[in-house]
């Protein structure tokens, strides 16, 4: 636990009632973000409670604020979320009581398949990059059904042919969201949408910024130790130009998640897979300009002697490795090119 006060985190408007609630009753829970059980039944019933109505940008405050108070809680809440809203998007209503992942990556090696007979849909192979499969109970899974065409399933995890593996998994940062593959050995599976449904529903853009929102108030987590360190005594011109540097990069981030949310809560859009990569790449940006500062602002002594402080750097170093940096650059360079109207 990071805090007994809950943040006061805001994309330029104040969060609902509920999220400020669910903050509060998350800043005193005991083992949050390293308790991966206590936190995943905590995340449960934020999605239990979670209102229908819910807008993106308080979506987005949620994650923000539980990355404030833990990054690693915010990367066990945010896939449930995502799952959920996948699932209402998709108009399939989950088990209350589950506790989701969404396992959507692919790897040199490895192949699941989904096979169909008389029964029903059955998935075999081998999924890589499965966080937390060994602690959840279901799992929405991308799956091939022929070479060219994939489609997403509903999969009970604690099925007899589901072996998830202990790793390999020697991180620092986010130690306890196991990131391994699992082996499905004709596990059922409930198709949900159609053929490359996925990646096409408006949904898709919006769960990758809400990716960002997570690493930005995991970054905005280091602006109260520059600012102390601003503040002593011994603080010279250098470290007020440390704690001005990540708080300008913090709050151009800010700007353009807050922004985001509005444009994408204005409706569906043809070149919302920009915008999300837009975004995701300011804000990943963003964050690493803080963690640089920081580290340059602060010295070796918080990384070896404060446990919450050196948490919090290696768990957002490894989560922002979503973000990859060059090829999502280039990515939006295609797109730009490709766009009639780009700007």
């Amino acid at each position: 636990m990071t805090s007994s006060q809950p943040p006061r985190l805001s994309l330029f408007v104040e969060p609902a009632e509920w999220v400020e609630e669910v903050l509060a009753a998350a800043a005193v829970i005991d083992g949050f973000g390293v308790d991966v059980p206590v936190t995943l039944a905590w995340a449960a019933e934020v999605g239990r409670t979670l209102p229908r109505d819910a807008s993106l940008t308080d979506r987005w405050q949620l994650l923000a604020g539980a990355a404030f108070l833990d990054v690693g809680a915010a990367r066990i809440l945010e896939p449930h979320l995502d799952a959920l809203a996948i699932l209402d998007e998709a108009g399939v209503e989950p088990d209350a009581a589950a506790t989701w992942g969404v396992f959507a990556a692919e790897g040199a090696g490895t192949r699941l398949t989904a096979e169909r007979d008389a029964t029903g849909w059955t998935l075999r192979g081998t999924k890589p990059w499965c966080s937390l499969a060994g602690s959840l109970s279901h799992a929405l899974v991308t799956a091939w059904v022929d070479d060219e065409r994939r489609r997403l399933f509903a999969v009970p995890l604690r099925h007899d042919t589901v072996t998830a593996h202990a790793g390999p998994w020697h991180a620092r940062g986010l130690s306890q969201v196991v990131s391994a593959p699992v082996d499905f050995s004709g596990t059922p599976a409930e198709p949900v949408g159609d053929d490359g449904w996925y990646l096409r529903r408006p949904g898709f853009a919006h769960g990758g910024v809400g990716v960002a929102a997570a690493w930005w108030g995991g970054a905005m987590g280091l602006l109260p130790a520059l600012r102390a360190a601003a503040s002593t005594e011994r603080a010279d011109q250098i470290a007020h130009q440390h704690l001005g540097d990540a708080d300008a990069a913090l709050w151009a981030a800010r700007a353009v998640l807050a922004e985001t949310a509005d444009v994408f809560s204005a409706g569906p859009r043809a070149d919302a897979g920009l915008l999300a990569n837009r975004a995701r790449t300011v804000t990943a940006r963003a964050a690493t300009t803080a963690l640089e500062t920081a580290d340059l602002a602060l010295g070796p002594l918080p990384l070896v002697a404060d446990e919450t402080h050196a948490r919090r750097v290696a768990d957002l170093h490894l989560y922002l490795r979503q973000h990859h940096g060059a090829r999502d650059a280039a990515r939006m360079g295609r797109d730009l090119t490709a766009s009639e109207q780009p700007w």
